[in-house]
């Protein structure tokens, strides 16, 4: 009987110890709330394709899928994370209007063998940071488990989909979860994003656009947006 008490004990002891851990860790959702999502998408205009595809059930689903996303760093280094992510989400696709890119191409690396072109599809940005090029879709659909070299368009049809690929390109393709996590700052996340044709003088208005809804974002989570915002 003693021993039965003893290992009920530990195992009562670890349920608690993982719960604790649980709760000093946080989920997406106690940041991200279904209230900021909204806030987000209220501001895109009547009639953007993205007022009826993307959803927050699958925003926090695809997130729940990438186990170091907003939940490793301390409170405000996820606050942080969160922040900066919605902040390039929000730019890339106007408050959620966009789904796909305006100004649409082929965005065909032809030299790239690992992951051909696949006849008749078109690499140009779709989700919530704008998947663009084979290598991208390629990568991103190996990761997933799903063919997004010859089938880009799910991008743009299925939204879980969607968001698994904006937090695949934020995880594990860019640097942006370390940048931001580690410190670097918000300006190392659009280096990342897009940083040759908007940092270093390159497009200021964009960078600044950027900046202005990590700003915001930090400041409805409570949090001081950090250092180095700019690239």
């Amino acid at each position: 009987m003693a021993t039965h008490f003893r290992v009920n004990v530990i195992f009562l002891w670890l349920a608690f110890a993982l719960s604790a851990l649980s709760i000093c860790r946080g989920a997406v959702s106690d940041i991200a709330t279904q209230d900021f999502f909204n806030g987000i998408l209220s501001a895109a205009t009547d009639g953007c394709a993205g007022k009826t595809f993307y959803t927050y059930t699958d925003f926090i689903n695809a997130a729940n899928s990438f186990s170091s996303f907003g939940t490793t760093g301390t409170s405000d280094d996820n606050k942080r994370e969160i922040a900066a992510f919605f902040a390039n989400v929000a730019h890339e696709t106007t408050n959620l209007c966009y789904v796909e890119e305006i100004a649409k191409s082929d965005y065909c690396d032809s030299t790239n063998t690992q992951y051909p072109c696949a006849s008749g599809q078109q690499y140009y940005g779709r989700g919530p940071l704008q998947l663009t090029g084979n290598a991208n879709y390629g990568a991103a659909g190996t990761y997933l488990g799903a063919d997004l070299l010859n089938n880009p368009g799910l991008v743009a049809q299925d939204d879980l989909t969607s968001w698994k690929t904006a937090l695949w390109f934020w995880n594990v393709n860019s640097n942006c979860h370390t940048a931001i996590t580690s410190g670097q700052g918000f300006g190392a996340t659009i280096q990342a994003i897009n940083g040759a044709i908007e940092c270093n003088g390159g497009k200021p208005d964009q960078v600044n656009d950027r900046i202005s809804h990590y700003t915001n974002y930090c400041s409805q989570f409570g949090v001081d947006p950090g250092s180095n915002l700019s690239c």
